[in-house]
Formats: C-alpha cells, structure tokens, sequence
C-alpha cells in the first residue's frame, strides 16, 4: 500500500496541507481522551503552532500526494498525523520509522506524548518498543484531557 512512498523534509510552502491533515486527524486524536471542544485548527492554536513550526519536520508523499508528516524535537517525536483517509496502510509507522532516524540520543531518552484513548497511536508506538513511563492529566483548550507519556525502551 505505501511501498511507493517518499519520505522528504517539510518545507514552508507545506504548511496549507499539514495544517488541513492536523485539523483532519486532532478529532480523531481526541476521542476517548478529551472533550472535543478542545479542538483547536493548528493555524489558531498558538502554542502548538509555535512547538509545529520550531519541530524539524519530514512529510510522506505519497503518489504525488501529501498524505502526513512527523516532527521532531531534540528528545522527542512531538508530532505524528496522517490523513484520515490514509489510515492503516503503514505511513505513519514509517514517518515514525523516519523520525527516530533522524534523533541521535540514547534509545532511553527519546519519548512520545500520547493522549491515553488514542488506542491506533498507541499501539504503533508500542510496537515499535515505546513502554508507558507516565500518566497525567492535562488541560487542552481549556478542557481535561488524559495523556500518556511513553519512552523508547533498550
């Protein structure tokens, strides 16, 4: 299914379709785990437009088509979405795949914040060895939400 995929550094001029993924996805991301009043489009969320634009990003494209991103951090993967109609065909284990390439740290020190009823993230991130470290609840948009924090095991 993605075998003909390109993995290939974010540019500027990607920021209308990153932002139309994120906003596809982020309702998805919340169910179970958050009010959906929580929702926030990207381009009006300023701290996560601010931690979005300073994360080192890389898009999948895929037949032409971009169809999700990954970004990174010094000890992070802060941002992981694919296109909703792009589920379940393995880009966003090989964007995650992509990421962790991409962070030179110890394997321990690399980790995820996951919200805890995102069971589709979870499971890719768990199956590709992150373990629960942490659970807390946050605040989004002004809305309880339930969030697991997971770290790359040795």
């Amino acid at each position: 299914m993605a075998e003909h995929l390109i993995i290939r550094d974010y540019l500027d001029s990607d920021f209308v379709r990153a932002e139309q993924i994120h906003d596809l996805a982020r309702p998805i991301e919340l169910e179970g785990s958050c009010d959906p009043r929580g929702f926030v489009p990207l381009a009006k969320d300023k701290a996560d437009l601010n931690e979005f634009l300073t994360s080192k990003k890389f898009v999948a494209i895929l037949s032409d088509e971009f169809v999700g991103f990954v970004g990174i951090q010094p000890l992070e993967i802060g941002w992981l979405y694919v296109d909703p109609l792009h589920f379940d065909q393995g880009i966003g284990r090989r964007l995650l795949k992509h990421g962790l390439s991409k962070l030179s740290v110890k394997d321990n020190d690399i980790e995820v914040h996951v919200l805890a009823g995102n069971n589709r993230a979870r499971k890719l991130y768990e199956s590709e060895g992150f373990v629960e470290s942490e659970r807390f609840e946050v605040r989004n948009n002004g809305y309880p939400c339930k969030l697991v924090k997971l770290v790359l095991a040795q």
